[in-house]
């Protein structure tokens, strides 16, 4: 049997966003950064995430966040779309729409005080490679595939190295147009060579 897995990342920034006209109260950043080493696990081994480990589960997936990984507190999922995820060239980042509850505020209170700075997931693993680090004497573990099935904002992280940023709503939506120019500009490009 699978042995279900937490591991609980610490957070420079944590983007926070919330919209007057609707109450909106949405918190985003890195879940975990790519190829960056965890803290010492179980005093026993460091482990690290591949690229393309959580490919899978955003495909076949619904995944859950979690306040500090407690299923009575959902913050959100991607069936509806209030927590959005995406694999790029950094690590996992995310999007979480928080609910218009005593927990989802509570949630967003402490997360913009800096109260809690961390993400954590849960996963199942499916593809994994240890390796020997003789200078170290310690085990590294490289997460390959993974069956990921929830994130949650905690207090406690493990992986150091992982990124939240705060922003206002504009700079997020100045973001955004920037983004849409350059896929404007990536298809004007695009078409251009197909003519030539």
């Amino acid at each position: 049997m699978e042995k279900k897995e937490i591991r609980s990342f610490i957070i420079d920034k944590l983007e926070i966003r919330k919209s007057d006209d609707n109450n909106s109260m949405t918190v985003a950043g890195y879940v975990t950064k790519f190829n960056t080493r965890s803290k010492l696990i179980w005093g026993e081994f460091y482990e690290k995430v591949a690229k393309g480990a959580f490919a899978r589960s955003l495909e076949e997936n619904i995944i859950k966040a979690l306040w500090n990984h407690r299923s009575d507190f959902v913050l959100g999922s991607t069936k509806n779309g209030t927590l959005r995820l995406k694999e790029d060239d950094v690590g996992l980042y995310f999007e979480l729409d928080l609910p218009n509850s005593t927990w989802g505020k509570d949630a967003y209170e402490s997360i913009k005080r800096g109260d809690v700075d961390g993400v954590s997931f849960g996963f199942y693993v499916r593809k994994d490679k240890w390796e020997y680090i003789k200078e170290e004497d310690v085990y590294e573990r490289t997460l390959l595939d993974v069956d990921l099935f929830e994130i949650s904002p905690t207090p406690f992280p493990a992986y150091p190295e992982s990124e939240v940023a705060k922003r206002s709503l504009e700079e997020f939506k100045k973001e955004i147009k920037n983004e849409k120019d350059l896929d404007l500009r990536k298809r004007k490009l695009s078409l251009e060579l197909e003519l030539i």
